[in-house]
């Protein structure tokens, strides 16, 4: 995942100087949006740094999570077609990621039973049990970094941050594709 790399934020006087040259640019929209960046970044580290000591990466580790039913708390068969809708990313990608946890032993690919061109993806009790060993610090981490808000401040968090994602959401639905360049 690309990191944001600015390790400090300018600071607002400096967007507001910036503003003057460039009239669309918002200020505070622009210091919160660049926050956001970083707390994100941020987080996505601490959690590498945990998953890296478990020689894992944060790709095959999402899909070791599909892989648990969210209900029962035990692991579901999925389609790979299903694991890259669930998880955002290509078929291909999810390919690739599902081949290099059945090489290792993790996931196993079983023929459908009705339909022999479809398969689905299993968690291995060796899955399981890897994934087991992983959570207890995964979860531990996301409580302390989640520990200087309170309960309300979470939740008036995730509310906010559900508005940028609906927001975001609506960017998709109706931006239209920029034309290509044509290069000379």
């Amino acid at each position: 995942m690309p990191r944001l790399l600015l390790k400090d934020l300018p600071r607002y006087d400096c967007l507001l100087e910036a503003a003057q040259k460039f009239p669309d640019l918002d200020p505070s929209a622009c210091e919160v949006f660049l926050h956001l960046l970083r707390a994100g970044d941020e987080a996505f580290r601490v959690t590498d740094e945990h998953l890296s000591k478990h020689q894992i990466s944060q790709g095959r580790f999402t899909v070791l999570m599909l892989l648990l039913d969210k209900a029962a708390g035990c692991p579901r068969p999925h389609t790979p077609a299903e694991l890259a809708d669930m998880g955002g990313v290509t078929r291909a990608t999810m390919t690739g990621l599902i081949d290099t946890l059945e090489r290792d032993g993790l996931v196993t690919r079983t023929p459908d039973p009705d339909d022999r061109r479809m398969m689905s993806v299993s968690l291995t009790p060796h899955g399981q049990s890897r994934l087991e060993g992983i959570l207890p610090g995964h979860f531990r981490r996301m409580a302390q970094l989640m520990a200087p808000l309170t309960e309300v401040e979470r939740k008036t968090l995730v509310g906010l941050l559900t508005k940028i994602l609906d927001r975001a959401a609506e960017f998709s639905k109706t931006t239209p594709t920029a034309a290509p360049v044509a290069e000379n």
